[in-house]
């Protein structure tokens, strides 16, 4: 059987030449995707050395295009408003699914590539290692308004309100204004006092959010001498799952589509940052 397959790679290969190049429709892209899956696991299957051979061009060719014509397509999605590479992939995926092909390792891929992704678009949009407060002057250190797109924003810091402080209740307020000005997600929380406490929030922004408001520090009663410190704040933002894909797959654009060993090597950098 492998040598039946390797034959067939070596007589394909000689079809692509003086091709002109084409863009290829999503849905013929996404047959292609969807037998890449399946060619990585049947070489898997096989033990066959990866290094060793062109993987794609006769499953191109199959369908009628060449190497050049796929690098093309998946370089013009980002010419395109309204279309996705990712897009492709699912439709890739749901392929495979509607035939009932059980590539439960091909699928963890998919899945792997997804938890990739998200884990290289996530990226710290604010940071400030330590904030004292010791007068209401000082107050103004901890209230932030940052503009914001879609996704996921995590809100994390330390706190210790010490015996100085001269008020009966501290609280915190952390929400989303909208664009039209209304707020979202409102989060009141009455602040601890004479310890740490770790504070850890999560807000999800669509396409009406404007901006994150913090108030790390409001008086619901008089305002009088405060005294807290703030360790370790930070913003990370998380995009949207499948705008993350799309930038994984822009950056990923090398000949051998989704091929295990690349992954491997994507996680072990990512490992190392």
């Amino acid at each position: 059987m492998k040598r039946i397959f390797l034959f067939m790679i070596g007589a394909m290969l000689t079809l692509s030449a003086c091709k002109r190049t084409v863009i290829i429709p999503d849905e013929e892209l996404a047959l292609i995707f969807r037998d890449a899956f399946l060619t990585n696991a049947y070489l898997e299957h096989e033990r066959v050395n990866l290094d060793s051979l062109n993987l794609y061009a006769p499953l191109f060719n199959h369908y009628g295009y060449t190497t050049e014509d796929v690098q093309l397509t998946i370089g013009n999605f980002s010419k395109r408003k309204s279309a996705r590479l990712s897009d492709v992939v699912e439709r890739a995926i749901e392929l495979l699914e509607e035939e009932g092909m059980a590539y439960d390792r091909q699928v963890a891929i998919l899945d792997t590539i997804r938890q990739v992704s998200l884990r290289k678009a996530k990226r710290v949009v604010y940071s400030d290692s330590l904030i004292r407060v010791s007068s209401l002057k000082d107050t103004a250190r901890l209230r932030l308004t940052l503009p914001i797109e879609e996704g996921d924003y995590e809100v994390s810091y330390t706190y210790r309100v010490d015996s100085l402080d001269k008020n009966k209740r501290l609280q915190r307020k952390m929400w989303i204004r909208r664009k039209n000005g209304s707020k979202a997600a409102m989060q009141i929380y009455t602040l601890q006092r004479n310890r740490e406490d770790k504070t850890l929030r999560t807000f999800r922004a669509d396409s009406l959010s404007d901006s994150l408001c913090l108030q790390l520090l409001v008086f619901p009663d008089e305002a009088k001498r405060p005294s807290i410190t703030v360790r370790d704040l930070r913003v990370t933002y998380t995009p949207d799952e499948r705008a993350a894909t799309e930038e994984l797959y822009k950056k990923q654009l090398g000949i051998r589509i989704f091929a295990e060993e690349m992954y491997r090597q994507i996680l072990a950098k990512d490992s190392i940052q």
